[in-house]
Order: structure tokens, then sequence, then C-alpha cells
């Protein structure tokens, strides 16, 4: 919202210092983004009247404007707006004037016809942001004069204020200069009126169809109203405030609202079907032409307000309609100043998309007894440049469902305290709330009292809301900070103890992480083979991406693909991540899953990433091999992971036709299990070993093996027939060849055997030798 520090002064003595006034609306909350000086004399600009315009044949963008800046004689201008025409007061930036912007204005040649200074709208001068056409200034300035001079324009500031949601009351200068005021202790006041309405009765009468959602609704009639352009610093104001002045009427409705922050709209009588109102839910399929020449379509949610012939005039705290807008022939005005349920006004504008500055107002909450003093209001306004105004008496008000204008709640000293880390006193909280209104009054407690809480305010409700007022005048900055104490420190849980060393492990044996997107694609689960089954999100950032994954493997793989095309291939990489199986009941299986995939390495490759990881996890001695069949996987080189007997998962390599649908050339070995199951296993004790003296014998053995049969078997059989005195088992070579059959590998071991307490004889290691060669057999293995 922008605030012009002129129009604050109309409530308050500020001073000039534009800095400290805006540190101040910051500290209060009303954040300023922004100040713009505003008002600075552009010397050079006159006011000129249009002679006659005329339109080019070769321009079409551009036409002629001829002016009289009071010189005697008319001067030539291109002008691109088209918004003037003969008679109309405009300014005009003669030849040498330098303007707010640097441009320095010259003679130019346009069409062949030269251009002897520049029309300027409102932006160009500084004095708003419209630069949508012209200024158009008011008839009663002197042609030839100084612009500046002329209109009453000195140097003013305009602050960008960040109004939020909560504090409704700053939607108007009035409450922006009551908050900062009382924040700077300076003496506040709001001017009264000083007409009333006394003119003969008369009465547009007003009938209330749906109390629920309207709760008041004020209407008074005004005769004598000659429609033309608002005074000038009106205009001025309006401009700086960031509005488009159009007439007196409609001006002086924006001013109103824009003051008091009482949304209001004037009807032309003569348009107005029965004299009167009626204010009723939207019948379903109910149309309506807006101001902007829009037809909108209704629903029975839509509160309407009607002409009494209960045809429909206006959208209720949204938008008026065409058919009964203010226009040149206007004499007579119903005025119209109500109160709306926010819900509604809210609903209403967003199924719409129609916000508006009224709609802004009515949705946070604004003031419902505010409005006697607004329609006076804007009748002194109006009358300034209506001088025959008679504002008739016999004002209607009627009346819905209404919040309470009393209201009040206890608010505890030592809440406040407690809340605000402060030491206050019943006459600091007095002190502090007072001058807004928040009346403090004494219950006989010493540590309670009583706050009255005024009617513009209706986001406060609740004694915190009366603390957080006591806060924003306190000061934030005086709260001081203090750092909560606790007597327990902050740690990590075991689990993410053993998360972490998961992940330490995978990049000490040189795997990297990797962060595939968490969503697939339809389609994405049955190319890496695995069970199409699964959960769509209901609103996907990408349509494309809506499926919720149950396995890791799909986007690793991808990830391989990616990789390979972009010629890195051998890639090693890792994610853990969370996975959502579809369960029995509407929610997924959701758990965490550890995904290992290792390109152009084979099965025995992933074997030994997991068996590092369950010997940091302490768990190596209780996890199994198992070989299987899986989705995905290929069919002879998989094995199951199992944990205490029960499957956490598999190892063993990619199916090649999953390879081929994602165009992976590469073997790609690979590790998927549940990393919830292994975090939450309890690991086993530790024990030390002393290191032998001795030295230590090696043993290496080449067995040929179904491809069937996973490696781990092998592993385990030997190391079992080896017994304590083996202290490292090893598989160094993989073979395939024509000359082992089909599927069929050789598979090479070295083993290192060592006693604490002796040197092992060659006997002892061919005893040892003999028995591993036995279980190998035993365990589907030929010895090489």
């Amino acid at each position: 919202m922008r605030v012009v520090l002129s129009w604050l002064r109309e409530f308050a003595p500020f001073d000039d210092d534009v800095d400290a006034l805006a540190t101040a609306m910051t500290r209060l909350g009303m954040e300023v983004s922004g100040v713009e000086r505003v008002g600075e004399p552009v010397p050079g600009v006159v006011v000129a009247r249009v002679v006659e315009t005329r339109r080019h044949p070769q321009g079409e963008r551009v036409h002629e404007v001829f002016v009289d800046a009071g010189r005697g004689e008319p001067l030539h201008v291109w002008c691109g707006a088209f918004n003037m025409q003969a008679g109309d007061l405009v300014p005009l930036a003669t030849l040498g004037t330098t303007m707010p912007d640097g441009r320095t204005i010259e003679r130019r040649k346009i069409l062949g016809a030269p251009s002897e200074g520049m029309l300027c709208s409102a932006r160009e001068l500084g004095l708003g942001e419209d630069a949508a056409g012209i200024l158009v200034l008011p008839p009663e300035v002197e042609v030839g004069a100084d612009l500046f001079g002329a209109l009453g324009i000195t140097p003013d500031a305009v602050f960008d204020l960040d109004i939020t949601r909560n504090r409704p009351d700053a939607y108007g200068h009035l409450g922006v200069a009551r908050d900062v005021a009382a924040h700077l202790g300076l003496p506040f006041r709001v001017p009264e009126p000083t007409v009333r309405a006394d003119g003969p009765a008369r009465s547009a009468p007003v009938e209330i169809a749906d109390p629920d959602m309207c709760g008041r609704f004020v209407s008074a009639v005004l005769s004598g109203v000659r429609v033309g352009p608002a005074a000038g610093w009106m205009q001025t104001r309006l401009a700086q405030a960031g509005m488009r002045p159009i007439n007196n009427v409609v001006d002086v409705s924006n001013y109103v609202m824009l003051e008091l922050n009482e949304p209001n709209h004037a009807y032309d009588l003569a348009r107005l079907g029965g004299g009167g109102f009626r204010i009723r839910r939207a019948r379903n399929g109910e149309t309506l032409v807006t101001l902007d020449d829009v037809e909108r379509h209704f629903t029975p949610a839509d509160l309407l307000i009607c002409d009494a012939q209960d045809r429909a005039i206006g959208i209720a705290g949204v938008m008026g309609g065409a058919d009964t807008e203010i226009g040149p022939s206007t004499t007579e005005v119903a005025l119209e100043m109500a109160w709306f349920d926010p819900v509604a006004v809210a609903s209403t504008a967003g199924r719409l998309g129609l916000r508006s500055e009224a709609s802004a107002r009515f949705e946070r909450g604004r003031d419902p007894y505010g409005i006697d003093r607004a329609v006076l209001r804007f009748a002194e306004l109006l009358a300034e440049t209506c001088p025959d105004l008679v504002v008739h008496d016999g004002l209607v008000d009627a009346r819905g469902e209404l919040p309470p204008r009393e209201r009040s709640t206890p608010v505890r000293i030592a809440a406040v305290n407690r809340l605000l880390g402060t030491s206050l006193g019943v006459e600091d909280v007095r002190r502090l709330l007072d001058p807004i209104a928040f009346t403090v009054t004494e219950t006989g407690s010493e540590d309670v009292v009583d706050v009255a809480l005024p009617s513009w305010r209706p986001d406060a409700t609740v004694e915190v809301d009366v603390i957080e007022e006591v806060a924003r005048h306190f000061g934030y900055e005086a709260l001081g900070k203090t750092v909560p104490k606790s007597t327990i420190h902050g740690h990590l849980s075991a689990e993410q103890l053993r998360r972490r060393l998961v992940r330490d492990v995978l990049a000490g044996v040189g795997v990297s992480e990797a962060m595939p997107n968490p969503f697939l694609a339809p389609g994405d689960l049955e190319r890496a083979g695995l069970d199409g089954r699964f959960l769509e999100i209901a609103n996907p950032l990408v349509a494309e991406e809506r499926v919720l994954r149950t396995s890791l493997r799909p986007g690793m793989v991808r990830t391989v693909a990616y990789n390979e095309s972009h010629r890195n291939a051998g890639v090693a990489l890792y994610e853990v991540g969370h996975v959502y199986p579809p369960g029995d009941g509407e929610l997924p299986d959701e758990r965490e899953d550890l995904c290992v995939v290792l390109a152009g390495r084979e099965a025995p490759a992933a074997v030994e990433v997991w068996q590092e990881v369950t010997a940091a996890l302490g768990l190596d001695d209780r996890c199994g091999l198992q070989a299987t069949e899986a989705a995905g996987l290929h069919p002879t080189r998989t094995a199951v992971v199992t944990l205490d007997g029960t499957a956490v998962g598999h190892v063993g390599e990619i199916d090649p036709g999953v390879l081929a649908a994602f165009d992976v050339e590469e073997r790609v070995a690979v590790l998927d299990v549940s990393l919830t199951a292994l975090l939450v296993a309890e690991p086993a004790v530790r024990t030390l070993r002393p290191v032998s003296r001795f030295p230590s014998s090696d043993i290496d053995l080449a067995f040929v093996l179904d491809d069937r049969v996973p490696a781990a078997v092998l592993t385990d059989a030997l190391g079992s027939a080896a017994g304590d005195l083996l202290v490292d088992l090893s598989l160094f070579d993989v073979y395939r060849g024509e000359a082992l059959g089909s599927d069929r590998r050789s598979l090479a071991y070295r083993l290192r055997l060592q006693a604490p307490d002796r040197t092992l004889t060659d006997a002892e290691v061919g005893e040892v030798r003999a028995r591993c060669i036995a279980a190998a057999e035993q365990a589907g293995g030929a010895l090489r």
C-alpha cells in the first residue's frame, strides 16, 4: 500500500524525518519496502489548453495536438496518448525542460513536422504511477502558469508499505497514522466532517435478504451533483497513492477508501431501478457486466447488490455493475457503504479471479462502525467541486448479523512478561495500549486487566493478540535476545549414526552418492522389470512424473544410462532413499532402501560391497546369501540377501533385458536392500583378537562352478572348512571360457592361514587345503 506523508499529517504532526518514520513503520510490522520522493518541481512544465487534436494519415501510434500555453499562438506537439480532447488542460514540458528521468526536451521532427515540447503523464512528472495517458488537469488552473505552483504541489514522500493480513486497519491512512503517532508519542486526532445530512427528507430503501452475509448496509441520497474533474490536490494525492483520477465522484469514493479504509460505491440514482437496494444471494447462472466490461457468472455462494426491482447492479464487496455507473449526466447519487462477510467476499473474488481494492479490504475484515463518519466525509469532499450539493435527511441503516461493537478480553500481566521476557507493570501496559484504543481497565486484581478491543481491529480477539500489540509498541528490538537452555544436549540417534557409517563405508570403497528424481513416469517400473502396481500423486509438479517409486532401481539404472550416453562409463553409484510399495491398506508400506550400482562390473563386485557394509554394521555373522530369481535381475546371477533368516533385499546383476530397455550396454552389478532393516538390527559385540607374531601361509584354489550357484555359497563353504586358522579369504579372479562350458565360471580364491601361537607346518596347511577342497565340492564346485 502506498501512503502519502502529507496525508498522514492530517491526523498527526509528523516531521520531515522520512527515514525515522520509515523505521518506525517497519518496527510496527508495516514493513517499508521503499520511499519515493514526489512533488519536486520540474521547471519548464506549464499548464496548456488543448486547442485541437488531429490524426495524421501516416501516424498510427501518434497524433498531432495543438495547445495554447499562454503565448498567444498555438504550439504543435506530437503525442502518443489519446485521452485528451479540445478544451482540456494538460501539462506541457516546454523546450529545454529537464525531466525527472534526466531527459532534456528538444525540438524533434516526426513525420516531417517539429514537436514544440512534450505533453506529460503523471509518472513522467513524478506525481504518481499512472502512465496510461496524459494527466488531465482541473479546469480552474490558469493557462501558462507553472504547473506545480498552479496545483499547489509541494515536495512530499510516499511510503510503499507491505501490510500483512492481520492488520486490516493499516489499509487506510487513518490506521497507519494512528499506529505511528502512538509509537512516536505524537498527538492524534480524526477531524470531524463539517457537513451534515440536513437536506429535505429523501432515502434509498434497503432490504437485506441474506443477513448472514450482509451485516450492515447504509445508503444516502445526494443531489446537486455536477460530474467533472476532482480538485487538483485530490488528483495529486490519488496519483501519488497509485490511483488514476477519473472524475470527482469516483475520485472522492477512492479517496475515502484510502483515507478511512471504508470501501464505498456511488450509483447514479436515475439508473437505480425502484430507487433502492436489495442484497441477496445470486441465483445459479445469474450474470452481471461489471465496471471492467466483463460479464460475470454467479452461483448461490455469491452475494449480489440489486436494485429495488431485484436487478443485479453489483458484486457485494468486489465491484459494481456497468449499468449504474456515474456518468457525465449524473445529478443525483445513491451512496452505499456496507459490511459484508469477509469469507464470502474472499470466496467470490477468488472464484471469479477478480481482485479489487475493495475486496482486498473486505476479505481481511474492516470496521463496520466507521461507516457514519465515512458517509459525511464523502459528502464533505464532493462539496468542494459540487457547490450545490445536498445531503438528504433519511439515511438508511439496515442491519444483518453484525459483529458486536463492544469487545474485550482479560489480559494477565504475568503472561505478557512470560511471553515477551519483560518486567512490565499495569501502567506500562496501559501506556503502550491506550494510544491505539486498546483501552486498559483494572479489574481489582493486581495481575489481570481488562482490555477493550477496538472495532477496527477484528483480528484481535484473545489475550495473545493484545500481547502482540504490547510487543509491537514496546519494540521487538528492545525485547533483547535469549538462547533457550536445555539439560539435554543435542545428539544423533543410533540409527542416524549407523546411516552415516554406511555412507562413509560406501565412499571408502569408491562408490559416489547419486540423487535421482524420487518420482517416476508411468512405464518406468515395467521397463525395470518390476511389478506395475504403484501409487499416483494427485497433484504432481510434472504430469509425466506422477508415480511414487516402489524401488530405487529404475532411477539408478536411468542414471547409469545417462552417464553412459555422456561417455562416462563404469560409474559406481549409490542412493539412500524412501520407496513406497503399495500396502494392504490405503497407505503404502514406506521404507528406506539402499541401492548400489556398479557399471561394467559383475555380481561378485556387488557382493564385496555388501560384505563391507555388513562388516561395518556388525551384522556379517547374521547375514547370508541364497541363489534365487528376482524380477528385473539376472536369472542366474542373483541372490537373496537375508538377515537372521529374513529376506531384506537382493544382490547380483541387472537383467540384460532391463539394461537394453534403458539403452545401457555395460553389465551392471547391483545391491538393493532395505536400509530400514539394517539400521534397526542390533550389531554384534566386537571382540579384540591379538595379532599373531608368527608367519602366515597362503593357499590359492580355483573351482569351476555353475552360474546358478552364487559365489557366496562357495565362499561360506571355504571359510567354514578353513576354521580358526583362516585370517583372510578373498576372491581374486573370475574366468569364463569355452573350455569350461556354457553357464559355468571359474572362481579363484586366496586363503591366508596363520596360527596365534606357532608357525604352521606343511602338514597343517595341507590338511586345511584338503578340507577346503572337500567343502567346495559339496557346495557344487570342482577343483580346477
